[in-house]
């Protein structure tokens, strides 16, 4: 089996493969004070309770955007799972190319997510990822990663308001009934989600014209279902769309795709 671990900047989501299916998933809050001993005791207990032994994991992959937990996993998985992780960079085989100016600058996470939704759909792509940052990708129908777009998360958003107020509270991120909000919990609610959405759909509006052709919309990351209802351009939410790219690329490392 497979253990594919994305390391983000809020939470480390990680699943398990057997084959290409996924079997199971979790989801971590990133702590880069815990150690490999803490990471590899936490990961094995939760395996244990899904009747999953360490030793039924043959091989482990690693996205990470938190480079100083890229060598606790490191550690954590010789010493708990007898095994080198394979660090997603830009060297590994994606199926793309990559026409970013300087591809070590390119979040593993976006490169990732651009080599799972091109192998998948085989077409103009714009990924759109709902994390702590909510990220845009362009892919070219001849599967070239363009590049893309960089904007603070929802929750950033959420956080700033209620952390740069006096007066306005945290309020729980769900959509509002209307736009025109008759109290002041809707009416955040309104102008964080509402707004999040119409920069979105602005976003992803200029990247089509600049493409000149049209492109799927794919949405992934934790907010993706909150936001995808909401918005114009969004035309599919693919939830585990990182797990399933890091899955492909330790399959074509291995020569087996």
């Amino acid at each position: 089996m497979l253990l594919a671990i994305d390391i983000g900047n809020t939470n480390v989501v990680w699943g398990l493969f057997e084959s290409q299916t996924l079997k199971g998933h979790w989801r971590l809050t990133t702590d880069a004070s815990k150690t490999a001993d803490e990471y590899g005791v936490l990961f094995q207990s939760l395996l244990r309770a899904a009747g999953i032994g360490p030793d039924q994991v043959t091989g482990l992959i690693l996205s990470s955007v938190v480079p100083s937990l890229t060598p606790t996993f490191e550690h954590m998985a010789e010493t708990y799972f007898h095994r080198r992780v394979l660090v997603v960079s830009p060297n590994l085989d994606t199926g793309l190319r990559l026409c970013y100016t300087n591809p070590h600058e390119l979040g593993s996470d976006r490169l990732v997510n651009a080599a799972a939704a091109f192998a998948r759909y085989k077409t103009a792509l714009i990924i759109v990822d709902f994390g702590t940052a909510t990220t845009f990708c362009a892919v070219s129908q001849s599967g070239e990663y363009l590049g893309g777009a960089i904007a603070p998360g929802l929750g950033i958003a959420a956080d700033a308001l209620f952390s740069r107020t006096a007066q306005l509270p945290r309020v729980d991120l769900i959509p509002p009934k209307t736009v025109i909000g008759r109290d002041t919990i809707s009416s955040i609610q309104a102008g964080l989600i509402i707004g999040h959405t119409g920069l979105v759909d602005e976003i992803v509006g200029r990247m089509q014209a600049e493409l000149g052709q049209p492109a799927t919309v794919i949405a992934t990351g934790g907010l993706a279902s909150l936001i995808a209802p909401e918005s114009r351009t969004i035309q599919e939410v693919r939830p585990f769309l990182t797990l399933e790219g890091l899955e492909l690329l330790y399959r074509r490392t291995r020569g087996d795709d």
